[in-house]
Parts: structure tokens; C-alpha cells; sequence
């Protein structure tokens, strides 16, 4: 029972032990680091290959269109193609650019969205490397996309690259705070930055007791990953796509593929800290359970945010730096300082939960009040300059 209950851990003994039965110590290592680099590498590669089939047809589906219908049942091969005609295009470097910053610069954001698996726990004992400073090695994983995007821009040697740059970094650092915060919440409950013990500890899903905080994420993870109603670099009413716009054939594919890439990350994260991860029904009994549970749980996050984007209208760039720093970091400091207030009490655990549920549910409402009544302000204005127009 007990090598059943530690399945994943075990098996990943037998086979350490297996290939130290024949090789030398330094080989089993480099054969273990090379196994999970490659899985590091292989995961965002995939994501992109199934959820941009996945998008299409939800976003189909939604504007009552049937989407990818030609390669394959049901349209499933399409991506196939897709990525053979992306390959075969010819790779364009503009004379006046920086060519090691503006060759980098891909490679380094696809190993930005590769290393963020490093400490997400697919199952009990399922993962890379369980840090004690999980959250934080997410959180300083997470910007080496901002400095990707910056050498994008930069080495470009184009005005509308090196713009659209700005305001993507603008972006990124404005939901950077509120993500953090939203995170925050949750290791301050649970006491410990160790991804797969803030799953062990979630006995109940996290998502119904901050809820605060599982909405703060969700909206700062869409414009993290830059997606609608967030997506500002690539406006409809613009001719240039950002800070990409020089980039083409393989050299744009890794763009394509960190964006997809961090999509499935940051869903991920969000079922780890607030759907309780792997944890599910018989999953203690049953370990091959708990990479399943994940599995669905990610991805009802990841239609959760195709969701969004299929139905929100995009925000403008005043409106959206406003909902960061007028709503979200608000929103978010004081989730934070309640959940810290709450569990310095001498109360039981349940009890504590209860009122921190409670303060969520209450900011939530005051929240949304002061957004409605702003939001019938700003129409009345609008209202009073078009009558004396």
C-alpha cells in the first residue's frame, strides 16, 4: 500500500535505480537532467500544437462559425500544417539589426515559458524540482520574458518594434504587482512557497476561499500571456504586430510558441494554488489519478481564458493600466492584509477560513459597486460633452 500511495515517487527510484545498476553515477544524472530538459522543451511545443486547435474552435463555436474543418476528423491535424508552413518560410534578418540581441531574443522567451514547468507538480511526487522558494522562482521565471520582449524591440532597429515593446513592458509590469499579490494571498494561508505542499495542504480548493485572489490572477494572467481582452501588441486597428514585427519563419514560431507555451503555464499555476492541483477523488489511492484530475483542471482554466478572449472587447491601454492600478493592487493588498490579520488569530482553522472568505466576498462587492458607479459617471460625461458638442 504504501508503494502505491508514493507511485510516482517509487517509480522514479526503480528507474534511478535501474540505470545505476549498469552506469556510473555522473551518467545517471546527466540521463535524468537530459529526460527532463527534454520534457521542459517538449511541453510548450505541444501546448501550442493542441490549443491553438483548441482556440479556434472554441472561438468558432462562439461566433457560431465551425473553425478548422479540413486536415484530419473534425479538423484535429490542422496544426500540422500550420507548423510546416511556418518552417519553410524564409528566415528575414533586417540589415541594421543588432543580430545577436535580435537572434537571442527568441530562444531566450521559449526558455521562459520552458522552465516555469520546472516546479508545477503534475501528481504526487510528479515534478522537476520542488524548491522551497517555488513561488518566488515562478514569479523571477516569469520575467525573463519582459527582458526577451526588450531585445525584441530593441535590436529590431524598428521605431514600431521598439514602441510596441514599451507598451508590452508597461503591461507586463502593471500585472506583474497584482499576480504577485494574488499568489501572496496564498502562500501567506498556507505558510510555505513549496508548490507540492501547497497542494497537500489544500484540503478544500483554495478557489472557495479566496476567490479575491483566484480573480485577480486570472485577469492578470490573460495580460500576462497578452491575450484578449489585453492584447495590445497586435491591435485591429494596426498594420504591425509589436515587437515581432521583423521576426519570421522559425524565429517567429518561438514568439507563437512561448505565447501558447505560457498559456498552459499560467493555467497550470492557477489549478495548483487554488483548485487544489492534483488532489481529487481516490487520488490518494489511486496516484494515476492525480495527473488526470490536473490535467482537467488546467485546461477548464485554459477555456476559462479562451473564454474571456472570444467575448471581451479589447481594452484600451488607459483602461487597462487603470484596472490594474486602481482595482487590481488595491483588490489585491488588501486580500493579502486580511489573510495575514486573519491567520495571526487564535481561531480554529475553519474559523479563520470563514472569515477570510467572508472579507473576500464583502471587497468583491464593494469592488464591483465603486466600478459600477464609476462606470455610470464616466457615461454621464460623455453624455453632458456630446450634448454641448
Amino acid at each position: 500500500m504504501e508503494y502505491i500511495s508514493n507511485f510516482f515517487v517509487n517509480l522514479g527510484n526503480s528507474w534511478t535505480s535501474l540505470l545505476s545498476s549498469f552506469l556510473p553515477p555522473w551518467a545517471v544524472i546527466l540521463i535524468n537532467f537530459i529526460i527532463v530538459a527534454l520534457l521542459l522543451v517538449l511541453m510548450p511545443v505541444i501546448a501550442t500544437m493542441t490549443l491553438t486547435i483548441m482556440e479556434r474552435k472554441i472561438i468558432a463555436r462562439i461566433q457560431n462559425r465551425i473553425g478548422p474543418n479540413r486536415v484530419g476528423p473534425w479538423g484535429i491535424f490542422q496544426a500540422i500544417p500550420d507548423a510546416i508552413k511556418l518552417l519553410t518560410k524564409e528566415d528575414i534578418v533586417p540589415v541594421n539589426a543588432d543580430k545577436p540581441l535580435f537572434n537571442l531574443a527568441p530562444l531566450l522567451i521559449f526558455l521562459g515559458a520552458a522552465l516555469l514547468w520546472a516546479v508545477i507538480p503534475f501528481g504526487r511526487g510528479v515534478i522537476g524540482q520542488d524548491l522551497n522558494v517555488g513561488v518566488l522562482y515562478l514569479v523571477a521565471v516569469g520575467s525573463i520574458s519582459t527582458i526577451a520582449i526588450v531585445m525584441a524591440g530593441w535590436s529590431s532597429n524598428n521605431k514600431f518594434a521598439l514602441i510596441g515593446a514599451f507598451r508590452i513592458v508597461a503591461q507586463l509590469l502593471s500585472y506583474e504587482i497584482p499576480m504577485v499579490l494574488a499568489m501572496a494571498s496564498v502562500v501567506a494561508l498556507v505558510g510555505t512557497m513549496k508548490m507540492g505542499e501547497i497542494v497537500e495542504l489544500q484540503s478544500i480548493p483554495f478557489l472557495l476561499i479566496l476567490p479575491v485572489a483566484f480573480i485577480t490572477y486570472i485577469l492578470a494572467a490573460a495580460a500576462e500571456t497578452g491575450r484578449a481582452p489585453f492584447d495590445l501588441v497586435e491591435a485591429d486597428s494596426e498594420i504591425v504586430a509589436g515587437y515581432f514585427i521583423e521576426y519570421s519563419g522559425l524565429k517567429f514560431g518561438w514568439f507563437y510558441i512561448a505565447e501558447y507555451g505560457n498559456l498552459l503555464a499560467v493555467s497550470a499555476i492557477a489549478a495548483t494554488l487554488f483548485l487544489g492541483g492534483w488532489r481529487g477523488p481516490f487520488a490518494d489511492q489511486a496516484p494515476v489519478l492525480g495527473p488526470l484530475y490536473f490535467g482537467i483542471k488546467t485546461i477548464l482554466i485554459v477555456f476559462l481564458l479562451m473564454w474571456i478572449r472570444g467575448t471581451w472587447p479589447r481594452f484600451r491601454i488607459d483602461q487597462m493600466l487603470a484596472l490594474a492600478w486602481k482595482v487590481l493592487v488595491p483588490l489585491g493588498l488588501f486580500n493579502l492584509l486580511w489573510v495575514a490579520t486573519m491567520i495571526k488569530l487564535p481561531l480554529p482553522v475553519w474559523l479563520q477560513w470563514a472569515f477570510i472568505l467572508a472579507g473576500n466576498v464583502l471587497a468583491l462587492l464593494v469592488t464591483l459597486t465603486l466600478m459600477g458607479q464609476a462606470a455610470k459617471r464616466y457615461a454621464a460625461r460623455r453624455g453632458m460633452v456630446g450634448t454641448r458638442a
